[in-house]
């Protein structure tokens, strides 16, 4: 049975938190509609400060021809995943790169790093996730990665994106963090077994579905540290997601 956790802005069963969407802050300048999951910038909430290592969900739409003037960074792992539209990036390490849809890009700040990110489009609004996660050592040596989907595995149900040892062509984070990308048609389903010890985060996308009964839409974020199977089912629209093990 579900609770409906006002104060909270969340709701429960026995396994899982429920972080709704419309729950979550928000700010429009403009140039930036962004949601946030966790406290960032002026939007402060002591009740969601991250979850494990994972410290940042910001769901950005950034308008034609806007974008993240040249900032620093550091001592943070920070991957962006192209929704709608383009994204623009360039750092100090020399890389230039224009990413599109289903893309993502990954970037380790280590001991400092400056970027931009841009919308490099007149007429199209760029929609992506920028997340940050802690990782496991302070003062690592800048590096950045991409994953690209590959023809044979688009349509694949669940694709692993990131990992901490870059298996099976993922980008390789500095934290103990598997991380997934789900697409699912409607009624087509995944199963997942999170061990003892290690937390789960589902990040909804787009579209919607159902993970173990509860019913998601886009913008809402499920939640679980109790071990055992979990499915998530595609509904009508379908559903695309970014999925976290995290240790």
């Amino acid at each position: 049975m579900l609770v409906l956790m006002h104060d909270l802005g969340m709701q429960t069963n026995s396994s899982l938190t429920v972080r709704r969407s419309e729950d979550r802050g928000h700010v429009n300048h403009g140039w930036l509609d962004s949601h946030f999951t966790f406290s960032f910038a002026d939007y402060y909430d002591p009740s969601h400060m991250g979850f494990r290592s994972l410290r940042v969900i910001n769901d950005d739409r950034i308008a034609p021809l806007g974008g993240f003037p040249s900032h620093p960074h550091r001592d943070m792992e920070i991957f962006s995943y192209v929704l709608e539209g383009q994204l623009a990036h360039e750092d100090s390490m020399g890389n230039k790169r224009v990413l599109e849809p289903g893309q993502i890009q990954l970037m380790s700040a280590g001991k400092g790093v400056v970027h931009s990110e841009f919308n490099p489009s007149s007429t199209v609004t760029t929609h992506m996730l920028q997340i940050w996660i802690t990782p496991t050592e302070r003062r690592l040596e800048p590096s950045y990665t991409e994953w690209h989907p590959k023809p044979s595995t688009e349509s694949d149900p669940k694709v692993l994106v990131i990992s901490p040892d870059g298996r099976d062509q993922s980008a390789t984070i500095h934290q103990d963090a598997d991380i997934y990308r789900v697409k699912l048609t409607a009624g087509q389903s995944i199963q997942h077994e999170l061990a003892a010890g290690r937390g789960l985060w589902l990040h909804v996308a787009k579209g919607s579905g159902i993970l173990n009964g509860v019913a998601i839409k886009a913008g809402d974020a499920v939640s679980s540290e109790t071990a055992g199977s979990f499915e998530i089912v595609g509904a009508d629209e379908g559903l695309e997601a970014l999925f976290f093990d995290i240790g």
